[in-house]
């Protein structure tokens, strides 16, 4: 029973254990969706779509009639003459009135309607520019976070490599106490081993460092247990990537928020002239009201003079713009110069957004090219370096030797993984203008 018990808490704390560790962990998916949910831009600019919400609801509200009631009560003292008898006298004279109103437009050159549309554009131009924060947080992170990846296999280099020396530098030194080799080549072995330790410290540092501008990027406190998991990224064959394919990407990515807040640019700015030009128009609105009134000097009780004075209304009225100094003509002049601006706008953000597709796809086979030199350079080095480490152990090539292959080796596999983390980059900057969610 006491076993049973015993093995019981120990698989709980493991379990427990796997649980801390799981919450600590953040991949790269956990990352971007914190980031979304917390930006405090995003945040921001989502109060703005609610503004477009409400100002949707308003100028639907506007073609409701507009009514207004008043009362209002009123109270005049003062001498006067009795003119039966050449008195003077104080008197008090008191009213009441009510009234009930109401107007609504008929007809103002469809500026209300047009007015809705207005605003349901503007809404979506703010939904886009939501979604392009989004898209833009989405892109520093992955690039913080493939930096950070970067950093934790550069230090493993560095560990594996000092650790090696350490091994070499013992091993030197037990065959010069042997007195098999001399002194001079375990003074060449601490100094490269120093060397290693100074590495190895500066890769801890740039994960720490790159720790840091991530957890900062996703606005986490500094105590945030902040793990990322462990990647094994296979190499991938890029394929061939002709002149044409800008084109084909480019196909994709007109779906990109930029593209569509310029879009919807131009349709509010077609529009808001449109609404320009209806003011120009005359204008045609219906009014009602419905008033009475009391007044203690007049004969007859408070409910039977608000009966008998009674004053329904109906009118109708029209207002026609003549001329007010130009203004009107000018408003509509510029609305259809925002128009021609607002195409430029479009074409200039297609025209942006082809080059930044060229240059990506240039930047991938171009990344390509540097990792697949980096990888045969790394297997050059490796090899270069088992061969001068088995003649320093055989005594043939001094501690020098041994240390500049061992730098080369170093330097060939840090510039292998700045190209492959490069390369993986440039791929997901190509997903990301294809509309493919980023993911590792």
């Amino acid at each position: 029973m006491g076993r049973f018990l015993t093995l019981s808490a120990l698989l709980l704390s493991l379990f427990a254990a796997n649980i801390v560790s799981g919450q600590n962990e953040w991949s790269l998916d956990r990352c971007i969706n914190y980031a979304l949910d917390n930006n405090i831009e995003i945040k921001q600019q989502q109060l703005a779509v609610e503004q477009g919400r409400n100002n949707i609801l308003q100028s639907k509200l506007s073609l409701l009639p507009s009514v207004n009631g008043s009362l209002n009560h009123s109270m005049n003292w003062g001498k006067s003459v009795n003119v039966q008898d050449l008195q003077i006298m104080t008197t008090l004279a008191q009213s009441t009135s009510a009234s009930l109103s109401a107007s609504m437009p008929l007809f103002s050159g469809l500026t209300n309607l047009r007015s809705i549309e207005s605003n349901r554009i503007q809404l979506q131009i703010s939904e886009q520019q939501v979604e392009s924060l989004k898209d833009n947080i989405t892109v520093q992170v992955t690039q913080a976070y493939l930096e950070l990846l970067l950093a934790i296999e550069i230090e493993k280099v560095a560990n594996e490599s000092f650790k090696s020396v350490e091994a070499q530098a013992e091993r030197t030194k037990t065959m010069v106490n042997a007195g098999n080799q001399a002194y001079s080549a375990l003074l060449d072995m601490e100094s490269q081993l120093a060397n290693e330790r100074v590495q190895l410290v500066s890769a801890q540092n740039d994960v720490k460092s790159s720790c840091m501008n991530l957890m900062q990027l996703l606005n986490l406190p500094h105590d945030t247990p902040f793990e990322v998991p462990e990647y094994s990224i296979d190499e991938v064959a890029l394929p061939l990537i002709s002149p044409y394919t800008a084109d084909a990407v480019f196909e994709e990515a007109l779906g990109l928020p930029q593209i569509r807040m310029a879009e919807f640019a131009l349709e509010k700015s077609k529009t808001d002239y449109k609404i320009q030009k209806g003011a120009a128009y005359p204008s045609i609105s219906v009014s009602a009201g419905y008033g009475t009134y009391y007044s203690d000097s007049r004969e007859g009780a408070f409910f039977s003079q608000f009966e008998d004075n009674r004053n329904p209304s109906l009118g109708f009225g029209m207002s026609i713009p003549i001329f007010n100094g130009w203004r009107s003509n000018t408003s509509i002049r510029n609305a259809r110069l925002n128009v021609k601006s607002a195409e430029l706008e479009l074409e200039k953000s297609r025209q942006n957004l082809y080059k930044e597709i060229q240059q990506a796809c240039n930047d991938a086979v171009n990344a390509y090219a540097k990792l697949d030199a980096a990888q045969k350079n790394v297997e050059m080095a490796e090899e270069s370096f088992k061969n001068t480490e088995s003649k320093f152990n055989l005594r043939m090539v001094n501690g020098t030797d041994y240390t500049v292959a061992r730098a080369n080796l170093f330097k060939a596999q840090s510039e292998y993984y700045q190209n492959k983390f490069q390369y993986i980059f440039q791929l997901k900057i190509l997903d990301f203008y294809r509309g493919i969610p980023i993911k590792l």
